[in-house]
C-alpha cells in the first residue's frame, strides 16, 4: 500500500481508553494516573471521502459530527505522519469520560484516534509505543494525560531531545482513588493562563521534595499520601477561578485527606490509603458542601488504552 492507493473498506476495530488524572498534587505536567472510566469507540473503514459519526454519553450536544472531531483529525494525523491516505469512516463513540472537567477527554480522544488508525493500518505500518506518545504528545501539547491513557498506571513522563518520553509504574493495592465531579466545566487553557511564568525558589524546591515522595507514597507507603500531594506550583494560582474545588480540597485536606485539583480542574481526585478512608471522605464531602458532587469510587486502570480487530461485519 502506498499513499496514492486509498485502503480497501471494511477494516472495523473497537478501541478503549481510560480516563486520566494528571499533576496529582506536586507533578505539575509531569504525574499522570490513569483511572476505570473509559471512552469506548467503534471504527470501520469506507470507501474514501465518506464520513459517518455517532456519538452517545459525555459531549453529545455539542461534540462535532464533521471532519473537525478529534478522534477524526487523530486518525488522520496518524495516516499522514506514515504517508497513507485515510479511508472513509463509520465512527461509533460512546463517551464515558467528563467533558472539561480535568479527567484527560481531550488526551482520551486523541489516544483513541491513534489507536483506531494502528489497528486500521495493522499489517501495513506498525505504530510501536514510542511513535504513539510522541504523535499523541503532539495533538495534545503535552504528555502528562496521554501516557497514562496509553499505558495505564502510574506514569512519569518528560521530554528530551529524542521527544517525549514515559515511565510506567505499579501503584501499590492500598490506593483506593476518588474523584467529586461537579457539573461545572473549566477550560484548561484558562487554568493553564492563571499561572505565572516564574515561581520561588523555595516553591519549586518544595515541590520537587514532595514529587518524589509523592512516587514512594504511591508505590510503596500510601500513608504517607498527604504529605505527598501538598503543592506550590499551581493549585493555588487557579484556586479563584475554581473556588467550589477550592473549597472541598482544603475541606478535605484539613481533615487528613490527600485531596487535590484533578488536572486542570474542576474535579477533585482523593488518593485514599484505603476502601475506608475512601468512604470517609466520600461522607464529609455530602456533608461538608452545598455543591453538588458526584462521588466516583475508581480504581487505577493498570492496562492503559486498547483496541481490538474484527473481521467485517461482526458483532
Amino acid at each position: 500500500m502506498n499513499a496514492a492507493v486509498a485502503p480497501a473498506p471494511g477494516r472495523r476495530v473497537v478501541v478503549r481508553v481510560p480516563a486520566t488524572s494528571a499533576n496529582l498534587g506536586p507533578g505539575f505536567d509531569t504525574l499522570g494516573l490513569a483511572l476505570s472510566v473509559y471512552d469506548e469507540l467503534d471504527v470501520t473503514s469506507l470507501e474514501e471521502g465518506v464520513l459517518d459519526i455517532d456519538i452517545d454519553g459525555e459531549g453529545v450536544a455539542d461534540v462535532p459530527r464533521d471532519a473537525s472531531n478529534l478522534v477524526v483529525r487523530s486518525i488522520a494525523y496518524a495516516y499522514e505522519s506514515v504517508g497513507r491516505r485515510m479511508p472513509g469512516l463509520r465512527l461509533r463513540a460512546h463517551n464515558v469520560i467528563p467533558h472539561g472537567r480535568g479527567l484527560g477527554s481531550s488526551g482520551a480522544a486523541v489516544v483513541s484516534g491513534l489507536l483506531a488508525a494502528k489497528g486500521l493500518l495493522e499489517g501495513d505500518v506498525e505504530f510501536g509505543p514510542d511513535t504513539l506518545l510522541r504523535l499523541a504528545t503532539e495533538l495534545e501539547g503535552h504528555p502528562d494525560n496521554v501516557a497514562p491513557a496509553l499505558f495505564g498506571g502510574l506514569t512519569i513522563a518528560w521530554v528530551d531531545e529524542q521527544g517525549p518520553q514515559h515511565k510506567k509504574l505499579l501503584v501499590h493495592r492500598g490506593v483506593s482513588p476518588l474523584v467529586f465531579v461537579p457539573e461545572f466545566t473549566m477550560s484548561t487553557e484558562v487554568a493553564r493562563s492563571l499561572q505565572p511564568l516564574q515561581v520561588p525558589r523555595e516553591d519549586a524546591v518544595f515541590n520537587v521534595s514532595r514529587s518524589a515522595l509523592l512516587i514512594a507514597a504511591l508505590t510503596q507507603s500510601p500513608e504517607l499520601l498527604q504529605a505527598a500531594t501538598e503543592d506550590k506550583l499551581h493549585q493555588s494560582y487557579r484556586a479563584g477561578a475554581m473556588p467550589e474545588t477550592d473549597l472541598l480540597v482544603r475541606t478535605l485536606r484539613a481533615r487528613g485527606y490527600a485531596a487535590v485539583v484533578s488536572g486542570a480542574g474542576p474535579s477533585v481526585l482523593v488518593l485514599a490509603d484505603g476502601p475506608g478512608r475512601r468512604l470517609e471522605a466520600a461522607a464529609l464531602a455530602a456533608s461538608a458542601s452545598d455543591t453538588p458532587w458526584e462521588a466516583l469510587m475508581l480504581a487505577v486502570d493498570f492496562k492503559g488504552g486498547t483496541v481490538k480487530e474484527y473481521a467485517e461485519g461482526s458483532t
